[in-house]
Parts: C-alpha cells; sequence; structure tokens
C-alpha cells in the first residue's frame, strides 16, 4: 500500500478569548477548524486576572477532538503540530507537575511594593541610563514576586516555572520545553541573545525564580517533543507526532501575516492591540521595554500595544449592543458584523467626538497613570459615534506607535497588514487605511497566529527548506484598502492637532484621580 503523504499542519492557537485547532495545508490553506470560547480570567480582587491551567488545558482538548469529526482526510496525513499561546500567563508546577495555584493572566494588574536587590554599580549605570524605573517596574510586576512574597508555602513548592505554553508543552510531549519565541512575560530573560539570562544579570536578581524551574528553549522550527499517548487519548492528536516550536501568538500573526521586511507593518486587532516590525537586530520602541523574539530565529519583533485593545468591542457591545445582539439571533450572525453598520453611518472623526483608549495603563513612559477618555460630546453625539470614536481611537493609539518605532529605526514604513478579529470589518480596515494613510491589505485568512505556527510546524517537518519559503508559499493578500484622500486630510488635522496633545493636557487629571482614588 502506498504510504499517505504527511503535507498537512495541526495548528493550536489557545489565545484569550478561545482555543481553536486548525488544520492547514502546504498551502497556507485553512481545511478545517473547531473552536473552545473562553471565559479569560476570574477576579477575585481589584486587578487581580486568574484561570485555572487546568480549564486551558481542557478547552486545548475539547478544541482538537471537535476538529477531527471534520476533516475530509485521514489524521495520518498530519506531518506536525505547532502551539502558540496568549503571552505573559505564568504557571507555577508543582515537583509531580501539577499547577500549585491559578495561572496569572497576562491581564493580571497585582504589583508588589519591594525593588530589586540590585548591586550597587548596576543600579548607578541604570539610573544613568534612564532605565531604573523600567526595571523596577519588572521586579514589581513580576508575579513570581508576589507569589515568592504573598503566598510563600506555594513558592516553596514550586519545581518548575512555566508560560502557559510551556505548560501545555508538558501536557503535550512529558517535556519541560519551550519556543525561544514565546519568552514574553516576566522571566530571566536575554532579549538580544534569545536564551535565559546569564547568571551574572541582574533579571536574577530581580526575581526569585531559580534556573532549574525554567524549561529548555529551543528555536522556531526544531521539535519539542512527541505527542504523548495519554496526551493522544485526551486531544486526539497521533501519538508520537512531532511537537515544532513556534512562538507566542503576536510573535506567530506577524509570521502568517507575511510580514518579514522591515518596510512592513503588522496590526494586531485582538484583545491585546499591537503594532509591530519584523527587524535583523535589536532596539527598543520605548526604552527600557525589550524587543521581543521573533519566529524566524534571530529576529526581532519591534513592538508597541494598546492594552485591552480590542478588548473594548466587547466592552461596546455588553454595555450598548443589545439591539445588535438581537438583530444577530435572529439572522443567525455575529454581533460584532453588524457594528459596521454603526461605522458607516458617521462621518470620519465622529463629529468631533475623539477617544484615548487607555483602558488599561500600557508599559510604556505613561507610568500606570493614564485612563481611558472621551471628549467633545454634544447633543448630536449617538452610540455609533461612541462607537466609531472608540475605534478611531485605537487606531490613533496604533499610528503613535508606527511612528515612534519610526523615529527609532530610521526605516519608514510602506506596507501595513492587518489581523485578528477585528480585521474581518471592511468598515475597521478603511478607517485604518485613512487614518495611517496607507494601504492596509487583509491576509486569506484571519487566523494568522494559527498559519504562523503552521509555518514553523512546515520548516520543522522539511515541508520547506526555511522560513522565507514557506511564509512565501503559505501567506496571501485577500483584499487591499487604500486611504480615501477626503478622510485622511480630515484624520490627519485631528491626529495632529487634538489627538497628540491629549495625554499631555489630561496627565495632570489621571495623575490627581490616582492619588484620590488611592486615599
Amino acid at each position: 500500500m502506498t504510504p499517505l503523504p504527511k503535507d498537512c499542519l495541526l495548528s493550536i492557537d489557545n489565545g484569550t478569548q478561545s482555543v481553536r485547532a486548525m488544520l492547514f495545508n502546504a498551502h497556507g490553506e485553512l481545511l478545517a477548524k473547531h473552536s473552545i470560547a473562553l471565559e479569560p480570567y476570574f477576579s477575585t480582587q481589584p486587578g487581580w486576572a486568574e484561570q485555572r491551567a487546568e480549564y486551558f488545558w481542557d478547552a486545548l482538548c475539547a478544541a482538537c477532538q471537535g476538529l477531527w469529526p471534520q476533516l475530509e482526510i485521514p489524521r495520518e496525513r498530519i506531518a506536525a503540530v505547532s502551539l502558540t499561546t496568549q503571552r505573559a500567563t505564568a504557571v507555577a508546577i508543582d515537583e509531580a507537575g501539577e499547577p500549585l495555584r491559578p495561572a496569572f493572566s497576562w491581564l493580571d494588574q497585582r504589583k508588589v511594593t519591594s525593588r530589586p536587590a540590585l548591586r550597587a554599580l548596576e543600579s548607578l549605570v541604570m539610573r544613568a541610563l534612564g532605565v531604573k524605573s523600567a526595571v523596577d517596574a519588572f521586579h514589581q510586576s513580576a508575579e513570581s514576586n508576589w507569589l515568592a512574597q504573598m503566598e510563600p508555602h506555594n513558592w516553596a513548592a514550586t519545581a518548575h516555572y512555566l508560560l502557559l505554553s510551556g505548560y501545555h508543552i508538558q501536557r503535550l510531549t512529558g517535556r519541560y520545553s519551550d519556543a525561544v519565541a514565546s519568552q514574553v512575560g516576566y522571566v530571566p530573560f536575554d532579549f538580544k541573545r534569545q536564551r535565559w539570562a546569564d547568571d551574572s544579570d541582574w533579571t536574577w536578581r530581580a526575581l526569585p525564580i531559580a534556573r532549574q524551574m525554567l524549561p529548555e528553549l529551543q528555536p522556531a522550527g526544531q521539535p519539542l517533543g512527541n505527542i504523548t499517548a495519554q496526551a493522544a487519548t485526551e486531544t486526539g492528536i497521533p501519538e508520537g507526532l512531532a511537537l515544532i516550536a513556534s512562538g507566542s501568538d503576536k510573535a506567530c500573526e506577524v509570521l502568517g501575516s507575511g510580514c518579514l521586511n522591515p518596510d512592513t507593518g503588522s496590526l494586531s486587532f485582538g484583545s491585546l492591540a499591537t503594532y509591530n516590525v519584523t527587524s535583523n537586530r535589536y532596539f527598543e520602541a520605548i526604552s527600557g521595554h525589550p524587543a521581543y523574539p521573533g519566529v524566524v530565529p534571530g529576529t526581532f519583533n519591534i513592538e508597541t500595544v494598546v492594552q485591552r485593545g480590542y478588548w473594548m468591542v466587547g466592552w461596546f457591545k455588553r454595555e450598548f449592543g443589545l439591539r445588535e445582539e438581537q438583530l444577530a439571533l435572529e439572522r443567525g450572525v455575529t454581533p460584532e458584523t453588524l457594528f459596521d453598520d454603526l461605522l458607516d453611518a458617521v462621518p470620519a472623526g465622529a463629529a468631533g467626538l475623539m477617544l484615548q483608549p487607555y483602558w488599561s495603563p500600557s508599559a510604556d513612559d505613561r507610568n500606570g497613570v493614564a485612563r481611558g477618555a472621551i471628549i467633545g460630546f454634544t447633543e448630536q453625539h449617538s452610540r455609533a459615534h461612541l462607537y466609531r470614536a472608540m475605534i478611531e481611537g485605537l487606531t490613533y493609539a496604533l499610528r503613535e506607535g508606527k511612528e515612534q518605532v519610526e523615529k527609532r529605526s530610521g526605516q519608514r514604513i510602506r506596507r501595513l497588514v492587518a489581523s485578528g478579529g477585528g480585521s474581518q470589518s471592511d468598515s475597521i480596515l478603511q478607517i485604518t487605511a485613512d487614518i495611517f494613510g496607507l494601504p492596509v491589505e487583509r491576509p486569506r485568512t484571519f487566523e494568522t497566529s494559527g498559519l504562523g505556527a503552521a509555518i514553523a510546524a512546515a520548516v520543522g517537518a522539511g515541508l520547506y527548506p526555511d522560513f522565507g519559503s514557506a511564509a512565501a508559499n503559505m501567506t496571501r493578500t485577500a483584499k487591499i484598502f487604500d486611504p480615501d484622500p477626503a478622510n485622511r486630510e480630515v484624520y490627519q488635522q485631528l491626529y495632529r492637532q487634538v489627538y497628540q496633545n491629549l495625554y499631555r493636557q489630561l496627565q495632570p487629571s489621571y495623575k490627581k484621580l490616582q492619588s484620590l482614588i488611592a486615599r
């Protein structure tokens, strides 16, 4: 009997809102998908965001098991599997491999008040370089420090400290391994050299983590292990199938969008809205905040973020979208697809309504005091104006990030590619093109993080010799949105004359609000 070709790739994406199991062919076409919705976190204290690691694993298993009935090909044609996950979600594991407590979500905002025990010279150098505040923030935001200080019994029992990707990899293969490009979080990782930090590095003195608690790292395209019999039973993935390293969801989105050149910007319209460019050299868009590893080994993703990002669409739906939810039920569609009618009902600039989207403080020079702001209300404004102002505000913030990266790199961006849930909207992508003043491309699939993981799996399985050829053959553009000249002019004036001044003008009020609320 002729053996079946091994020409398909299984990709698992554990995002913030859902876990998706996807099957791609070697041309990057999505053959099948099954999604399991997630409750991103629960909160027992203000600012806390936790979720059981076992909950994520159960959802991963359910996503895989739901995929198999959809397949029109035998599972034996799967050449390899790769995994991508939300970033910076941390799991403390005991010696038996069991989570000691709920995982810390990347949305968690708790902090410690202590400062890192740095050497005197280190501290002086950091102050001279202007990064001491960023180092202090790293220490104070690290979940491991909170765990060691507030739950010392759990920290004493912690044998392995993993990101969510490492937890899933251990469940799938039995090995404590992880991908280099998944290391985004408060861990002792050397972002310039893309490896665990040297013993002399300051990060070991800023964190309570010991080296033996961390997983072995592998570059993308390399095997992390093979699917165990137990994992095969729980997920339905063929036993022995190679699990190939890829990277975090944002890193995989950049690759799956085909954004491998420094003149191409990758926009991610997800729960965390991001702007990324790929670079062969390390530099920081914001001093003291690292460039993250790209999936392609040796590359860097230079990133700026808008916290909460397109989470705000869910917020709007919950607070103001009852009509669309009811219509969506009648028509058998999602409410988000009906929100384009709101955008199209309002002219560019939302009749003078403007929103600053700092619903959660960003990891930048705003020092955690910024808040969301909506200005310019008059009696003519409706919820449609509010929704358009929200989308415009998010896009202004992303454009600000793009210009920051261009200034630091000296490289002008000539092309934009948008992915993530928000990229399914024609109206949102047209607004994006108008505000940026650049063409915006929509990829063939909005599941670009899953496709990025599949590209890594294709390289690891030997279907392509390198990432460049794999991306060239597996990524496609479906539609291009060109800027509307009239809208572009409106947005240019609003962005330069109003939006860019908002934070500076509102900062004193933000600070005062924070001090009054803290009393």
